[in-house]
């Protein structure tokens, strides 16, 4: 028989891994950040788990989606219990059972270049961009640049079976990820990010191993838009895509300055 749960969860106890990990300075700027997560499916999901686990004191989720039964291959808050509830606030009851302080702000939308950052709501230490829309990530991505903000994109899950393929580099030297490729084309043609060669200063998630188009054996066709629905997912690659992200965030916090 398992042990009731506490009536006042004792959060020392359970984020105290974080204090031996990162100290006690950078243990408290983690406790103490405001982190958004864009886009909460296969990859935002677990990055959203990821940094209210890991004691984050404020979370804005973003997504206009609702939880479907197909979802529940690889997306975190994805249960029988939740099919037809809004992503965001599947998400957030999920959190309230790891984390009960933490503050979690459900936006019910897509982003799009016309409402960043204004969707935000106020100041955020970082950003997790988990979405798949191109203009998306470009608006989120020029927006970062401006301000030296603590931002990281992660590019396209779907088509991808090697969770130890992935990896976390500049988006200029970012490959097999035609998502990020695209997104780098934008930045390059319209809002100045520097040409080939130099580093733009976004860093981005993505995996080196190349797209695995439909199995044809599923008689299905590729939409062209990369998405996990499209081209097949399973949760080790999703989860690890956002695991990936959620880290760099973490580690950017505990380092970042009281300015940032």
């Amino acid at each position: 028989m398992s042990d009731p749960i506490p009536e006042t969860p004792d959060l020392e106890r359970r984020f105290v891994g974080l204090q031996r990990l990162y100290g006690l300075v950078g243990a408290a700027r983690i406790r103490q950040a405001r982190v958004a997560v864009v886009g909460i499916g296969g990859v935002g999901s677990w990055a959203a788990e990821a940094l209210a686990r890991s004691g984050v004191g404020q979370l804005v989720l973003i997504d206009l989606d609702h939880v479907a039964e197909s979802n529940i291959n690889r997306q975190a808050h994805a249960l029988s219990t939740t099919i037809g509830q809004a992503k965001v606030r599947a998400m957030q009851e999920r959190i309230a059972l790891i984390h009960p302080q933490c503050q979690v702000a459900c936006i019910e939308a897509f982003v799009e270049p016309g409402n960043w950052p204004q969707l935000l709501d106020g100041p955020v230490h970082a950003v997790i961009d988990a979405c798949d829309q191109v203009s998306a990530k470009v608006a989120m991505a020029a927006w970062a640049r401006q301000g030296g903000k603590g931002f990281i994109s992660v590019g396209a899950a779907g088509g991808k079976r090697l969770a130890h393929k992935v990896d976390i580099d500049d988006l200029s030297r970012a490959t097999h990820d035609p998502l990020l490729a695209q997104m780098r084309y934008r930045l390059r043609k319209h809002h100045g990010a520097p040409r080939e060669g130099k580093t733009i200063g976004i860093p981005g998630v993505f995996s080196r191993e190349p797209v695995a188009p439909p199995d044809a054996s599923c008689a299905v066709e590729g939409d062209g838009s990369l998405n996990c629905h499209g081209y097949g997912s399973v949760v080790s690659v999703t989860a690890t895509f956002g695991l990936c992200a959620a880290g760099w965030v973490l580690d950017f916090l505990a380092r970042r300055t009281s300015e940032q």
